[in-house]
């Protein structure tokens, strides 16, 4: 009898490790050997969804994606130079670069596709009578003319018209500009502009640049401005004590992320917007996308609706980031890569961007997600059979929906009435600050009186806000508040926790034959530790012994 539980054990053992060898050999549970590393640089404006991502993706699926956040220019530059296997960038390859440098022109195949949508903020560090300001509103022209050095002191009149509720300190104006070429430089420039051309010029031509001028990577060097390298660079400046009456341009992410506030920005339907998940959304609506398919532009973003948005509930300065991918093989890129970058790429197009609000960006709608498979297919060594929206679990759309349409949107909350320019304003903070009121206590212009409706206007701005972080949670719901990851001081200059991914498959998150079989593997496993003590009892029982 001993000998049949020995040999009953032993294959129930070897089953197990038959099982287990099977469930480890499917291809979308492929192990660290399976996958390629790749490496890409640039962007540091999406830089805080890719390093979520590319952890995600590291512990849960064993594959090494590297990425070095030098800047939109020197990613675009790298992949030029083919020294990566992709690059993330705000703006296309630029023919006529403003620095007279030669044109940016990659001698391989490559794509755009969408990663990420998010909104250019306005980062402060401001404190009136020692308390720090959450508030604060600011409109377009008043932006313009802070960056453009037109506007140098916080009590102008013009800030104080954009702030009745809030009497404005006699204090410098010290704007924070990025010293490398960014595509977050290139944005917020291309907006100035199209929106305020004549104060733009008028900059460039003081600072020597050709007139008329349009966008530009690289921001000019203005007395009284401070210049810094990289996003962390112009955060960490703002977010520090000697940062008091500074104001930068950053991706709203790092400002949620250090725990300062943004300006909420006037829109073209008269209302400060803050730039959350759902305002982006809604701004994005009007976005224009290059879908000539036969040229390499295809996919980037024209954005001239979005500036001039009618919705209510619009975040002006919003846009998308880009990822450059090759479309053949060529220099250190191999197909063995593009399996590895095309399973990436289709993560962060779907299970990826149910994390975007909480890492403080805007998920990706429909429309984009369809565009990116198109692109991801254009990979070498891409598997093509895996990219499917109908297992594609991104927060924007629902089976059924119309490629144009976006949950998000459809969602978002209306503004508050305070809110409303010509208001006495909300007292409710924003991003990092938004849980740290100000008191609207008077100004020069409203005094006790504008203050007391802006403090009665505080509960509809906290309802509304309620609400938009109620939207914006629901588009990072499987986030889990784990640390971000941020090491040194990069932490130490962003601070504040990440989100990390429910593990789930790369192409089907319902049960799996890996699934089915690890279940049998588990109970087989379970079977081999009880059963043999048990029939080992009943055995020694009275009138049982064997006489093996």
């Amino acid at each position: 009898m001993m000998r049949r539980i020995r040999l009953s054990i032993l294959a129930a053992l070897c089953v197990l490790a038959t099982l287990a060898g099977v469930a480890g050999s499917e291809p979308l549970a492929a192990s660290a050997a399976t996958w390629t590393p790749i490496s890409g640089s640039g962007s540091t404006w999406s830089q805080n969804a890719l390093d979520q991502w590319r952890r995600n993706v590291a512990s849960n699926y064993g594959m090494t994606v590297n990425y070095s956040g030098t800047g939109s220019s020197a990613g675009r530059r790298d992949f030029i130079n083919q020294t990566v296997d992709f690059a993330v960038s705000e703006i296309p390859f630029q023919a006529h670069p403003e620095d007279g440098s030669a044109p940016e022109s990659p001698t391989t195949g490559y794509a755009y596709m969408p990663i990420v949508a998010g909104g250019t903020s306005f980062m402060y560090n401001l404190t009136i009578g020692g308390k720090r300001v959450t508030n604060l509103r600011l409109g377009g022209e008043t932006v313009t003319k802070i960056f453009t050095g037109v506007i140098t002191n916080w009590n102008d009149p013009q800030i104080q018209k954009d702030n009745p509720g809030l009497a404005m300190p006699n204090k410098a104006i010290v704007p924070v500009t990025r010293s490398d070429g960014s595509g977050s430089t290139a944005q917020f420039t291309l907006w100035m502009s199209k929106q305020y051309s004549s104060l733009w010029n008028a900059f460039c031509a003081k600072v020597g640049r050709p007139v008329p001028c349009g966008l530009t990577s690289q921001y000019p060097s203005y007395s009284g401005f401070k210049a810094q390298s990289g996003s962390l660079g112009v955060a960490g400046y703002v977010s520090q004590n000697y940062g008091d009456g500074s104001i930068n341009y950053v991706e709203y992410s790092y400002a949620l992320k250090s725990g300062f506030p943004v300006a909420k920005v006037l829109n073209a339907a008269g209302y400060y917007i803050e730039p959350t998940a759902s305002s982006v959304a809604v701004a994005l609506l009007k976005a224009q996308i290059d879908t000539n398919k036969g040229t390499a532009n295809y996919l980037t973003q024209i954005l001239d609706g979005v500036y001039n948005n009618p919705d209510p509930r619009t975040y002006p300065l919003s846009s998308y980031s880009y990822m450059i991918v090759p479309t053949q093989v060529a220099g250190i890129f191999t197909e063995a890569k593009g399996k590895t970058l095309s399973a990436f790429a289709n993560y962060f197009l779907c299970e990826g961007q149910q994390q975007a609000g909480t890492l403080g960006y805007s998920p990706l709608p429909m429309n984009l997600v369809l565009a990116g498979f198109d692109q991801i297919k254009l990979i070498p060594g891409a598997q093509a059979s895996n990219v499917d929206i109908n297992s594609c679990h991104n927060p924007t759309f629902k089976p059924g929906d119309s490629p144009n349409s976006n949950q998000l949107a459809v969602t978002a909350p209306q503004p508050a009435a305070c809110d409303k320019q010509g208001t006495s304003q909300c007292n409710t903070g924003t991003a990092g600050a938004a849980n740290t009121p100000t008191v609207t206590s008077g100004s020069g212009t409203g005094g006790a009186s504008a203050g007391a409706s802006g403090g009665g206007s505080g509960a509809a701005a906290a309802a509304g806000g309620a609400a938009a972080g109620a939207a914006d949670t629901a588009a990072g719901a499987t986030a889990d508040g784990s640390a971000s990851g941020l090491d040194g001081a990069s932490a130490t200059a962003i601070g504040g926790t990440g989100a990390r991914a429910t593990p789930y498959a790369l192409a089907d998150d319902s049960w799996s034959s890996r699934q089915v079989v690890m279940l049998l593997a588990a109970v087989l496993l379970l079977a081999a530790i009880v059963l043999p003590p048990v029939l080992f009892r009943r055995l020694r029982l009275p009138g049982r012994a064997s006489k093996d």
